[in-house]
């Protein structure tokens, strides 16, 4: 057993209970993320099972992408509607006109800096910060930069005239946004800085990640269909070659004395590559199976295996 699934994660449950779910199934113990989802949020879980999973250290930076529901009107101390309710001091009642939303989405665009929330698995000191939250502290945090690529509302056919704002008629707003940013960005924490823009408390709503590098939901498998898969003994059905979760690398199919080597973590020269220096390659057998993750090294044009993912002859 050995791949990887891109898993339609269901609200209510942790990315480490989907995990749970897929050894149960799959009667593995080889089972990794390779970027977690909060509880409340739905969508793109990449999974690596098996050998598969010394490939993480290449997917966790991968840029993502989200639909979500910011909620306009008051803030929570979690950043979304799992949290209890705070009012913000001369909040802004809406409806916001189209410019000043148009503003407040520009501002959050490009390199940004965010300090994590409290809420969140990030360590301080060796400890989560979620869990000094719950325990009622509060630490200060550097801000990281991350960089939002895409941030526009999504106007809905629910809402009179395709309006982007809906209201709640509770004093609150809903406005549907899709998010494209890198890794680590917090969509919390961009809700909550969309709503300083205006001048209101803000949180998060809905979230539902639709993309993870090239792995989109709309190819994702849920656990139902999984376990209906492993049932009728096809897995292969939904599950993807390693070789998939690296597309974008440069690949190279060896002779078996060659793969014989890379499976014994030896280099192997090469010609006629216009790869730069250093640059990751998948290293494949003759039968087109990943069995390494290598580097160039141009100044002696020969590929030195890096992760090695498949056992020695």
């Amino acid at each position: 057993m050995d791949g990887v699934l891109v898993i339609d994660k269901p609200v209510g449950v942790t990315s480490h209970d989907v995990i749970d779910d897929i050894r149960r199934i799959l009667h593995v113990r080889r089972v990794g993320h390779t970027g977690t989802l909060d509880p409340f949020a739905t969508g793109t879980l990449v999974i690596l099972v098996g050998p598969a999973t010394r490939l993480a250290q290449f997917l966790t930076g991968l840029d993502k992408e989200y639909e979500a529901v910011i909620r306009l009107g008051y803030a929570t101390d979690t950043g979304d509607r799992t949290g209890k309710r705070i009012e913000v001091v001369d909040s802004t009642a809406g409806p916001w006109s189209a410019q000043q939303l148009k503003e407040a989405f520009a501002s959050l665009r490009g390199y940004i800096d965010q300090v994590p929330p409290m809420y969140s698995a990030k360590k301080q000191q060796g400890q989560k910060l979620y869990e000094l939250a719950r325990r009622g502290e509060e630490v200060e945090r550097k801000p990281v930069r991350v960089c939002i690529h895409e941030f526009e509302a999504i106007r809905t056919t629910t809402n009179p005239a395709g309006e982007m704002l809906k209201d709640n008629r509770d004093g609150t707003f809903d406005l549907k946004v899709r998010v494209a940013c890198t890794s680590g960005t917090y969509i919390r924490t961009l809700a909550e800085d969309f709503g300083k823009r205006l001048r209101v408390g803000a949180h998060l709503a809905e979230l539902r990640r639709t993309r993870v590098g090239d792995f989109h939901v709309e190819t994702a498998t849920t656990l139902d269909q999984l376990k209906l898969s492993a049932a009728e003994e096809g897995v292969g059905r939904v599950m993807l070659p390693a070789d998939a979760a690296l597309s974008w690398f440069p690949a190279l199919d060896l002779r078996n004395e060659d793969a014989r080597r890379i499976k014994n973590g030896i280099a192997v020269k090469i010609s006629e590559v216009s790869w730069s220096d250093q640059e990751h390659v998948r290293l494949r057998d003759e039968q087109g199976k990943l069995i390494a993750v290598g580097t160039f090294n141009s100044g002696s044009s020969s590929v030195h295996p890096t992760v090695v993912i498949a056992r020695k002859d």
